[in-house]
């Protein structure tokens, strides 16, 4: 166990730096096992103090420290695990260091390191200092001139910025020089060298200006970028029309690399991907992979001006780019891709992944106070919360104003480091509206749980509301004030036509109420018939709504709501409610006969678009619906969900055989949205024929997995088959590992669908994998495609009564830890909600936590948030 107990870093404690870099010159001296570093920085004290110069630096063999030329003696500096300290340093001088670092052996995958035999970096958030001895910290920008050394065998030098110039050093080694001219925080550092295949185009920017356009791949593998290249130049061009925002280099790169901690990273005119957000083609990628490619693309991308151009000025105000970037990545795929489905795929992920975060023990607000590890705040509330504030930011005040307010933004901190306060500022100068009860979204923690009642008066036609709200107590934070929550709600009549009605004297047939108090009453006019409510319309605010509404009004909200996102919601709402009454053991039969003939004449809806379809057919997932039973008993859920499954398959038999046959892609395929969505339907089709127990599907599924001409339509049939188990699933198994074998991305797939084996032999298996000869353990993607899917995806065995769950994944931990603490960190989380469940599962549950706490020499990561999960 840590025989010391680890420093919270306080967002309270902020001070400026004590000294800053204005100007850095970097020369790396490229060798796999001993690279030299050498660095020239123009340092200047930051205001009147006597402080000693700190500056960060790990792992580092330090061989030189000179300021203004002159060698310091060793009573002059001190170099100990964590820092670099001179105490008498000058008001204003130059620092030269060089120090030796080991890349081949950095198997944490932060700083400097190889993979697939090439140089990469990965220094966000804390990484630089691996790299040399450095302020690491983001509100110290400073323009970067960086110089690479290295064997020719290392064909491509790459770093920040522009190319100024590159030649050959004779001997069999080459150079490169790189300059950004644009001030920026160490953590956008960024340096690629070795042996790649380039995929190039051009673009011409809104002023005229042409850009250089550079995708790098493994060798062989530049067709594969064509996709990523696409969605590069639509999401450029997207920033411009969007939020006028045009790109202000010469050159923009990505690179592609298999072992990354990230998806991806949005360095300073290179970015570098994880090689699964970037890779794809017909035959290795599925549909989610080319969305992912489309999303991800595009995030980093605008983080060019939301991250890079104003970055923050700590790691506290981490949503002030991450959060702010997911909404603007949101907002371009649901333009590429339909508003209402990309919506509703954003809220499944946001409560899968944030509600449950927000119900556990590492529940923590949008800007978090304090951290042992900001390594461990890279989660669903920074990134997928902070974007829907941002979302409710522009709802509250319109999409004009949200407009201004961004734009002043840009005008105001460009080129600086800065807070969620001075953002905030810029919408209260646009707008004209005190924003500061708004504020309490990124301090206060927690998922508020919104009521509403209606009560409707014939003979006055009015209709009366009555809106509450209540988040319940976090770890650090009991009570909970008010928060500004914006309800979008319309009316509906019980044949489903929207109704019409008046709010403060105007006709509509939607509005917004603000619900900015504890309790709010409010009273519609005009009302001609009983309505059906329809509230919370496109999911306007990150809440848990309650409703009085039978479940008659809900079925109309299914089959008739304008809003797609509430009749997708109302299907959902419905299922969930008859899933946890079986699982309470009231199973309501008449029910669920009811629903399925609700899904088929959805299902016959010839004006709905296939994605959406799909998205109805899938009902809510085990995970999720084990936030809404307490305690939840997870083999009792997979049961009730099965049994629903079950009655869906065979009502609608005839119309999933009919839809899995008449969605057949027999042209050329194409991972637009349409080509997407007919591919959905068709396999969600397949998915729940394999629950009917009156028919053979096993060949049916056999046959889909044999005639894909994709890998979307090959995962579809291979999904299937798991669901059914037995002679032909293994058939397929074997026939894909063959065909794939030496497709890492593609045999990530294979791991990640067998971890997901609903059968009782789950674990047997996937113990197994891990001595798979294909199994590498220190690659974080293989890794996550087995372990975390094991533990995330496939509850009812991760659950196993036996413990035998918990103690496979502390075991992952433990030995994951040894070696990437950072990845090691993102596998606790499924232990960590042990409250939530039964007790006998809780208990043991918690002994795990327990055992990993005690054990020697564990990191800070994964020390808090064991520690976090296991406090009163």
């Amino acid at each position: 166990m840590r025989t010391d107990t680890p420093q919270a870093i306080k967002l309270a404690d902020y001070r400026p730096p004590a000294f800053l870099v204005d100007e850095v010159q970097l020369t790396f001296d490229l060798k796999p096992n001993a690279t030299r570093v050498k660095a020239r920085l123009s340092v200047r004290r930051n205001g009147d103090h006597a402080e000693p110069l700190r500056f960060n630096g790990e792992r580092l063999k330090p061989l030189s420290v000179a300021i203004d030329g002159r060698m310091l003696a060793a009573a002059e500096h001190s170099i100990d695990a964590e820092w670099l300290t001179i105490p008498d340093a000058p008001d204003a001088f130059t620092l030269e260091t060089e120090v030796e670092i080991d890349p081949e052996n950095n198997k944490a995958l932060e700083g400097l390191y190889m993979s697939g035999g090439r140089f990469c970096t990965q220094c966000e958030a804390e990484g630089f200092r691996k790299i040399t001895f450095w302020p690491d910290r983001p509100d110290v920008l400073s323009r970067f001139t960086v110089r690479i050394e290295a064997d020719k065998t290392f064909r491509h030098l790459l770093s920040n910025g522009n190319l100024l110039e590159a030649g050959d050093l004779g001997d069999g080694r080459h150079y490169a020089v790189w300059n950004d001219p644009f001030p920026k925080p160490c953590y956008l550092f960024a340096l690629v060298a070795g042996e790649l295949d380039v995929l190039e185009d051009k673009l011409v920017t809104m002023s005229g200006r042409t850009v250089d356009l550079k995708i790098y791949v493994d060798t062989g593998m530049a067709p594969r970028a064509a996709y990523a290249m696409d969605a590069l130049k639509r999401s450029m061009k997207w920033d411009e029309r969007a939020f006028g925002r045009e790109y202000d280099l010469d050159l923009f790169m990505i690179v592609a690399v298999r072992d990354f901690n990230f998806g991806a990273m949005e360095n300073k005119g290179l970015n570098i991907f994880n090689s699964s957000l970037l890779l794809a083609d017909p035959a290795t990628a599925t549909d989610l992979d080319y969305e992912r490619i489309e999303s991800v693309v595009a995030h980093e991308y605008f983080h060019n001006w939301t991250g890079d151009r104003i970055t923050c000025r700590d790691w506290f105000q981490l949503c002030l780019k991450e959060g702010l970037t997911v909404f603007r990545d949101q907002s371009f795929s649901g333009d590429m891709r339909g508003e209402a489905v990309q919506r509703i795929k954003d809220v499944k992920a946001l409560r899968a992944r944030q509600f449950a975060e927000d119900q556990g023990p590492l529940a923590h607000p949008v800007r978090p106070s304090s951290y042992l590890k900001i390594d461990n705040f890279y989660t669903a509330t920074i990134y997928e919360k902070g974007s829907e504030v941002i979302r409710m930011l522009r709802t509250l005040i319109g999409p004009e104003a949200f407009r201004a307010g961004m734009d002043l933004y840009f005008e105001r901190w460009d080129g600086h480091a800065t807070t969620v306060e001075a953002f905030i500022n810029c919408f209260e100068d646009a707008s004209g509206r005190d924003l500061s009860d708004f504020f309490a979204w990124y301090e206060q923690a927690g998922t508020p749980r919104v009521s509403l009642t209606s009560r409707y008066d014939e003979t006055s036609r009015t209709l009366e509301l009555k809106l509450s709200q209540e988040t319940p107590p976090t770890p650090g934070q009991a009570y909970k004030r008010p928060l500004p929550i914006p309800v979008r709600l319309g009316l509906l009549d019980q044949e489903g036509r929207t109704l019409a009605f008046e709010r403060d004297g105007q006709a509509v047939d939607e509005t917004v109420v603000v619900l900015d108090e504890a309790q709010v009453t409010l009273t519609l006019s005009g009302v001609d018939r009983p309505p059906v409510v329809s509230a919370l319309r496109g999911f306007s605010a990150p809440v848990v709504l309650k409703t009085d509404a039978p479940a008659k009004d809900r079925y109309v909200l299914l089959a008739s709501d304008p809003d797609l996102f509430n009749r997708w919601e109302a299907g959902q709402e419905l299922a969930t409610d008859l899933i946890l009454a079986r699982a309470a053991g009231r199973p309501n039969e008449v029910g669920e006969e009811r629903y399925a003939e609700a899904v088929g004449r959805a299902l016959s809806d010839q004006a709905a678009e296939p994605a959406f379809k799909a998205l109805l057919l899938a009902l809510p997932s085990e995970p999720d619906l084990a936030l809404k039973m307490s305690p939840a008993d997870p083999t009792a859920i997979h049961e009730a969900r099965d049994a629903l499954r079950v009655r869906l398959a065979l009502h609608l038999d005839a119309e999933l055989r009919r839809l899995h046959t008449g969605l057949q892609d027999l042209g050329e395929f194409s991972p637009d949205a349409a080509g997407a969505g007919r591919r959905a339907l068709r396999n969600a089709a397949l998915e729940l024929l394999t629950a009917n127990p009156r028919h053979e599907v096993a060949d049916l599924a056999l046959g889909h997995y044999r005639a894909a001409g994709n890998m979307t339509d090959a995962m579809g049939g291979l999904s299937a088959l798991m669901q059914i188990g037995g002679e032909a699933f293994e058939e397929a198994l074997t026939d894909f590992y063959t065909r794939w074998k030496s497709e890492p991305l593609v045999i990530d797939k294979w791991f990640a669908v067998q971890a997901r084996d609903p059968s009782e032999g789950a674990l047997g298996r996937v113990l197994g994998l891990t001595a798979h000869p294909a199994f590498e353990a220190k690659n974080p993607n293989r890794l996550r495609a087995l372990v975390s899917t094991f533990a995330n995806f496939n509850p009812a065995r991760f659950h196993d009564p036996s413990g035998a769950g918990y103690r496979f994944l502390a075991d992952q931990i433990l030995a994951t830890d040894g070696f990437n603490p950072m990845t090691a960190a993102r596998l606790v989380d499924p232990l960590g909600g042990w409250r939530r469940y039964k007790p006998e599962l809780g208990a043991q549950m918690k002994a795990e936590l327990q055992r990993i706490a005690k054990a020697e020499g564990l990191s800070k990561n994964v020390y808090e948030l064991v520690t976090r999960a296991l406090a009163d």
